[in-house]
């Protein structure tokens, strides 16, 4: 049993997709970051930087923050949704961390300026609006070459697209980027994600261009 600690976040919903498409036994509990939830003492032992999503998993005794190193060790644990060759392993890995270090950060910069506090930074407005742009630019690329961002289905798509599901509070125009709305609309019609989107409460339909 894996117990998933959690909100309605992008890096949340990553997790709760994947402990959907693996078809894990899972218990989810909802840590209300609007209320500072995630800075309880209890919550600190397992997650160490106060950060939604955070799981312990039963079985061995295991507790995981970051929401990166919990896709992948759910990946090994179940053997689903990484590739088995070696060399596109890695390629399913590096869009993970493609992720991990620009488009989950820059996005989260584009929210913070452009949907939660338009008007109070110009600059911070347009470079985090330009760096929006030329990330799902990056990502249109490569899903120019490819059906799934790194090939198959995998845990590359799915640390992705929850935060691509938050196009309309970066101001994007998926019209413009014709190939991340292809891929978009086909994870976005997979049950397991449908499932996982509304965990940990219903916030309402996937959003879609």
């Amino acid at each position: 049993m894996i117990d998933l600690y959690t909100w309605s976040t992008p890096n949340g919903r990553k997790v709760s997709i994947m402990l959907e498409e693996c078809g894990l036994p899972y218990k989810a509990y909802a840590v209300d970051i609007l209320n500072d939830e995630q800075f309880q003492p209890h919550f600190l032992k397992i997650s160490p930087n106060n950060k939604i999503p955070a799981i312990v998993d039963s079985d061995t005794g295991l507790s995981l923050m970051e929401s990166g190193a919990i896709l992948m060790y759910l990946a090994r644990k179940t053997g689903m949704f990484m590739p088995q060759d070696q060399a596109a392993w890695w390629r399913a890995v590096e869009w993970v961390m493609w992720q991990m270090g620009g488009f989950g950060p820059m996005l989260g910069q584009a929210h913070h300026f452009l949907h939660f506090n338009p008007g109070k930074a110009a600059y911070a407005e347009e470079r985090f609006g330009k760096e929006t742009s030329r990330l799902y630019g990056v990502l249109d690329h490569q899903l120019s070459q490819h059906e799934y961002v790194a090939g198959e289905y995998s845990v590359a798509d799915m640390a992705i697209w929850p935060w691509a599901s938050r196009f309309e509070w970066q101001g994007v125009d998926m019209n413009a980027f014709a190939h991340v709305k292809r891929w978009y609309e086909t994870v976005a019609a997979r049950p397991a994600v449908q499932r996982g989107y509304k965990v940990p409460k219903d916030m309402g339909p996937i959003p879609m261009p």
